[in-house]
């Protein structure tokens, strides 16, 4: 099983995000869209796990005790750089509650094996992806300039920064991701509160 620990988005951002979505990605047709209703924040990635580790995963999970977070939604960028982009995304500005459970949950999912991340949380919203490669935000060996998002680049530099909402986070999720040729799947195995 392919797992992950993410935030739910509002219902009202997600509309937001899905109109801004519907105005923009004709501007890179051969990019990989990320779905609306599937969009989320990352915490932790897990990756690949056997199924007797969801579980421990969520014994760990339930002993977090992190309180909401308040997070706007605003603009957007390229990873891992304007000139090679991979991922085209929506920034995330948030209270230091948020990087504090990202780390709370980096702790705890360790303690179970699972390596600890190396670089520092770095919140955002994934819309898109360029067809093949790496969706991590670091440049690697590989990254050249690319035109998959030129065109879209050049139409949003024309357009102010968009501006999606401010939403508190008062809940977690363990999630499943399942791949097919429609793009991911993503289900909700287990929910966590904040305080």
């Amino acid at each position: 099983m392919r797992l992950f620990i993410a935030l739910d988005i509002d219902d009202g951002i997600r509309a937001r995000i899905a109109r801004f979505l519907e105005g923009v990605s004709a501007f890179a047709p051969d990019a990989r869209w990320v779905r609306p209703e599937s969009l989320h924040v990352t915490l932790k990635f897990i990756g690949e796990q056997p199924e007797s580790a969801v579980e421990p995963i969520q014994h760990a999970l339930s002993g977090i005790q992190a309180s909401a977070s308040e997070i706007h939604l605003h603009g957007y960028g390229f990873f891992p750089t304007a000139k090679s982009p991979r991922v085209f995304w929506i920034g995330l500005e948030a209270d230091p509650q948020l990087a504090a459970l990202a780390a709370l949950i980096d702790d705890k999912i360790a303690a179970l094996g699972i390596p600890k991340e190396d670089r520092a949380f770095s919140p955002h919203l994934t819309l898109a992806r360029g067809a093949g490669g790496s969706g991590s935000p670091r440049r690697n060996k590989a990254d050249a300039p690319n035109r998959i998002f030129q065109r879209l680049q050049e139409k949003l530099a024309a357009l102010p920064a968009p501006e999606f909402g401010t939403m508190t986070a008062r809940e977690f999720f363990l999630y499943q991701s399942q791949h097919s040729p429609k793009g991911s799947k993503y289900t909700k195995l287990a929910r966590f509160d904040l305080q």
